[in-house]
């Protein structure tokens, strides 16, 4: 079990979030296909939405991988690949700088962001998990 940090839009976030799916890297497969089965995904939005949105950072949902199929949408001209995962209800919406991680404590760390998505520490999931007031995980 692995724990990603998957940087979107909150306007998309909750989109994925009512549909039960994931799209990362603006609907490429890539991403998507770092993760499995079993593996934490938290979402990280930089802005409210994609073009125009005010400034967020925070972290706006997490949820576990469902399973191991990745599959294509088809939306008119827009064919981005996705996943299902089983978010948990209602995390806390928190500001990624209220918390100490890991991932923030170098000069610059939003740089990395910019890959779209990233590996978690242990440290930073169990942090970011405890923030936003959901259940603890079962190994």
């Amino acid at each position: 079990m692995s724990h990603w940090l998957g940087v979107v839009c909150r306007d998309h976030v909750r989109r994925g979030t009512e549909r039960g799916i994931a799209q990362l890297g603006h609907g490429k497969r890539d991403g998507l296909a770092r993760l499995t089965a079993g593996d934490w995904l938290v979402y990280y939005s930089p802005r409210t939405s994609l073009r125009n949105g005010e400034p967020l950072q925070a972290l706006t949902a997490i949820g576990v991988v469902a399973d191991d199929e990745i599959w294509q949408a088809h939306e008119g001209d827009f064919h981005p690949w996705r996943r299902r995962v089983d978010y948990l209800p209602n995390p806390a919406e928190i500001p990624i700088r209220s918390l100490q991680l890991d991932l923030t404590a170098g000069p610059h760390w939003g740089y990395q962001l910019r890959r779209g998505l990233i590996p978690l520490t242990d440290h930073d999931f169990e942090a970011i998990h405890a923030a936003m007031h959901v259940p603890a995980p079962t190994s």
